[in-house]
């Protein structure tokens, strides 16, 4: 029975596994230099299904070789066994140039795996000059350093580590989304990388892409093969038209160089490799976008969506009772700039009392765009009883394949609404306003018949009526009016004017956030508190001169604050600081203190507001 047991656990265990077919080789090869090809397999094939590619432009020198192993581990009960199958060929090059070592074929339990084919770049070393062999063996010890170290800088090509930024498109509408790759290209290898730095994308809405799980690959560029590696992905929306550009990213990758050893030989080993990190600091070239603006004639029911979406209604019930709520409810739902679509502008008839729109959203962003939906949802209440056609709502977006505007609507309503049944009774319409029977009637008790006898009068002599008294209460009362009536209107008017309570607003806003900001660097959380400084910084920025977010750049700012009085230096801090915090947020070896930017943020708001205030 355990031994049955074992086995049903062994083959579940083999079973588990994804088999891989990977192939090994060197990017660069020298001419007449021999090298090893090596074809992995993670399980054990099938018989005799192995072939091996043709090999073009190579002589086979030995193979195929084959090995295997095998290892089982059994940890709290779950056994994992993992198998390596390796066939092994060495080869000759035939000549300069590039060559591809083609792609190999094998069968698992029936299904066949192919590798990837590898291209090799063969290099022919006897047409480089030697310059270095001339040297006169009579050099001191510090020429001797000299020289190390100039061969250790050209064991490193110009060329051997490149930065490419690489756009999916240079032309694009706004609101039109666009892929930004920053490619590594490495023939060397690389063990570090130091002052990372990427650009702000300047009239972009940027969204960074999720690169953990891109891997390593091998291409040709100009001629010569890479491993590559994405650096960064973003995903940007033009936010203005015109000629935009793209900056360039600027890394300072550290090369592992080794190099034989001269000094300290061993006179039984020998001498040992000399291992040298060298920096080479790389970026890429800057990108030119071509933003069209949007074709004329959009219809009013377009608010800037581009892409292409879907809409569906959810209508309340067609009959309800006066006095109740109900909810219209819409969903937007495709591909396309969703973080920018609004709510479609729903009419209802003056007698409906309509509340504020409630949001909800779930949106995924990948490579192909933004994917996802937004949900809004009105409510309502219905006043006053009848029978009310609501119009159907639309939503209008920008479809770039089709180059148009698609306009979607929904169904078209038609509400019946009943009377009250709370009211108390069957209403009545008198002068504009439902009244019940029971307050109809009412109305014909509102006079009584004057009492008749002996009354017991006695004559008042200061009356209070028209008395000095009454006319200094009745003045302060005119006045308190007066006073009440403009500050209320004020206030009115001062509420709708957005621009204002976001400008009065905004340095309580920034000095909460700067709150959030001293928490986070209290607990070290690096990341957290710079992006609680970037909200504070450029959400000011916006409130205080009512910029909006798709305008909220570095040179807008910079204009905003020239208007005002500010100094070129107070805007050059600005910049100086949100560009602190940019490059420590996304550089873990950044230099600059959490402290510092923190004193620095808040004495620059306090600055500006005492500048604005004169």
């Amino acid at each position: 029975m355990l031994t049955t047991l074992m086995v049903v656990t062994f083959l579940s265990a083999v079973a588990g596994g994804k088999v891989t077919f990977e192939v090994s080789t060197p990017l660069t090869v020298a001419l007449g230099e021999a090298f090893r090809v090596e074809f992995s397999l993670n399980a054990m094939p099938d018989d005799n299904t192995f072939k091996a590619p043709s090999f073009e432009g190579f002589d086979v020198l030995a193979g195929p070789a084959t090995s295997q192993g095998q290892s089982i581990s059994v940890i709290n009960g779950s056994m994992t066994r993992s198998v390596n199958y390796t066939i092994t060929y060495v080869l000759m090059p035939q000549g300069a140039g590039n060559a591809t070592i083609g792609q190999a074929e094998i069968a698992v339990d029936g299904t066949t795996y192919h590798s990837t084919p590898q291209p090799i770049e063969i290099v022919d070393e006897g047409k480089a000059s030697g310059s270095g062999n001339a040297a006169p063996q009579s050099r001191g010890e510090e020429s001797r350093e000299e020289d190390r170290s100039g061969q250790v800088q050209n064991q490193i090509d110009k060329d051997d580590i490149l930065l490419r930024a690489v756009a999916s498109r240079t032309t694009v509408f706004k609101g039109e989304p666009l892929r930004v790759s920053f490619k590594l290209y490495q023939r060397v290898n690389i063990v570090g990388y130091e002052d990372v730095k990427f650009p702000s994308f300047n009239g972009f809405w940027a969204q960074e892409l999720d690169a953990d799980n891109v891997r390593r690959k091998r291409e040709t560029f100009n001629g010569k093969v890479y491993e590559t590696l994405v650096a960064r992905e973003f995903l940007l929306y033009p936010q203005q038209t015109g000629t935009l550009t793209i900056d360039p990213a600027e890394i300072t990758a550290v090369a592992q160089v080794v190099v034989q050893g001269r000094r300290n030989i061993d006179p039984f080993f020998g001498g040992g490799p000399d291992i040298y990190n060298v920096p080479r600091k790389v970026s890429s070239s800057k990108i030119t976008v071509n933003v069209k603006p949007l074709p004329a004639g959009a219809p009013e029911s377009f608010s800037g969506a581009v892409g292409r979406f879907e809409m569906s209604a959810k209508l309340p019930p067609e009959r309800l009772a006066a006095n109740s709520a109900a909810t219209y409810a819409v969903k937007i739902s495709g591909t396309g700039n969703l973080s920018f679509v609004q709510a479609p502008k729903l009419v209802l008839p003056t007698s409906f009392e309509q509340y504020n729109v409630k949001t909800t959203e779930s949106i995924n962003t990948s490579a192909a765009g933004i994917t996802g939906y937004r949900n809004f949802e009105y409510p309502f209440i219905a006043r006053a009883d009848g029978t009310y056609d609501i119009l159907p709502l639309e939503f209008t977006y920008f479809d770039p394949q089709r180059m148009s505007y698609v306009t979607l609507r929904s169904k078209p309503l038609t509400l019946e609404i009943l009377p009250d049944a709370n009211a108390g009774g069957e209403p009545v319409v008198m002068q504009g306003r439902s009244v019940s029977k029971e307050e109809v009637k009412l109305l014909g008790e509102d006079i009584r018949f004057i009492s008749l006898g002996n009354l017991h009068l006695h004559e008042k002599r200061n009356p209070f009526l028209f008395s000095a008294l009454y006319w200094v209460l009745l003045l302060g009362i005119l006045l308190l009016y007066v006073v009440v009536y403009f500050r209320l209107r004020q206030r009115i008017r001062d509420s709708h004017n957005v621009a204002l309570v976001r400008g009065r607003r905004a340095n309580k806003v920034a000095v909460q956030r700067f709150r959030m900001a001293r928490k986070y660097m209290e607990a070290q959380d690096k990341h957290l508190f710079y992006e609680e400084m970037l909200r504070a910084l450029w959400g000011y920025m916006g409130d205080k001169f009512n910029i909006p977010v798709s305008n909220l750049t570095k040179e807008n700012v910079r204009e905003e604050l020239h208007k005002r009085g500010v100094s070129e230096e107070e805007s050059a801090r600005f910049t100086t600081i949100v560009t602190k915090c940019d490059e420590a947020q996304y550089s873990p070896l950044a230099s600059a203190q959490m402290s510092e930017v923190y004193t620095e943020g808040v004495d620059f708001i306090s600055r500006i507001e005492s500048v604005i205030k004169r």
